[in-house]
């Protein structure tokens, strides 16, 4: 029997995710040849080429997209086992906050084989706007903060990984002479991103309906009252998204921090924090 190599998968994953081969060496520890290296192996194993030319850049072909959902999974039941087996017992209390969409689409599951592996962990899950969880005078309301962050070289809230922003909803909307659209409130940096790009592109539009919590956003764009921005990762599967189109301007990416707040965090603060970015697709060592 062959067996894959779940550092060939982890690798082809990262590959995809950051978008290219010499970032995805640079995450893990890897000089560019040695990763395609990697890719090739498991190209070679599979019988098949995952990635073809566009323009200057490698995308995924028919069986990259494919392999793709699989090797995220056994990436992350890989993880899962090690973290099972190796987990020492873990006390205390960690506050987390993070923004909505995160709450509401990506954060359920990992928090949940969070409380499975470590279950004398209380946890404590608070959603604001990214820019009230990184000020200064709510640092003490939190012991991990995720969020997001325009500030791409920021030393005070590092990133640690990056995700487009896409136009999400039915985008038909975005063909009438003014673009409507449902946001968050005031300071949210979604709401920003779609405001600046359209005035840049010199496109009409007007804010039909403003809601801090993204199930109310959802339930708006479900009824066509517009479009909204979202990260690529937090758009629900039955949405439709683009990066842009000929009536929507490009919005570029943006980043992800994921910041302890405390000078000393306790241990489960620590591990809670890897668990995050393990799970989130970024290497912990």
């Amino acid at each position: 029997m062959k067996n894959i190599s779940t550092d060939s998968l982890r690798t082809f994953v990262m590959v995809v995710e950051v978008g290219g081969f010499a970032k995805a060496g640079d995450l893990l520890g890897l000089s560019q040849p040695a990763v395609s290296l990697q890719v090739k192996r498991l190209e070679d194993l599979l019988g098949y080429k995952l990635f073809k030319k566009q323009g200057q850049r490698q995308v995924l072909n028919q069986y990259g997209e494919l392999l793709l959902p699989m090797a995220k999974q056994m990436v992350q039941h890989n993880d899962a086992i090690l973290q099972l087996f190796t987990s020492e017992s873990v006390t205390g209390k960690v506050r987390l906050g993070i923004p909505s969409e995160f709450a509401a689409r990506i954060l359920p599951s990992i928090i949940g084989d969070f409380v499975a592996l470590y279950p004398d962990v209380s946890l404590e899950v608070k959603s604001r706007l990214s820019k009230h969880l990184l000020s200064d005078e709510r640092q003490d309301q939190f012991d991990l903060v995720l969020a997001l962050n325009e500030q791409l070289d920021s030393e005070k809230f590092p990133i640690f990984i990056q995700d487009q922003l896409v136009w999400v909803g039915d985008l038909s909307l975005a063909q009438n002479e003014t673009v409507t659209l449902v946001t968050a409130p005031e300071g949210c940096i979604y709401r920003r991103r779609a405001t600046q790009a359209l005035e840049k592109a010199g496109i009409k539009y007007r804010i039909v309906y403003s809601n801090a919590d993204l199930t109310g956003l959802i339930a708006a764009l479900k009824e066509g009252l517009g479009i909204t921005v979202l990260a690529k990762s937090t758009v629900p599967n039955d949405l439709a998204y683009h990066l842009h189109t000929k009536h929507l301007p490009a919005l570029g990416s943006i980043g992800i921090s994921l910041v302890k707040t405390a000078s000393e965090p306790e241990n489960a603060v620590f591990k809670l924090a890897e668990f995050i970015k393990l799970r989130l697709g970024y290497p912990t060592s």
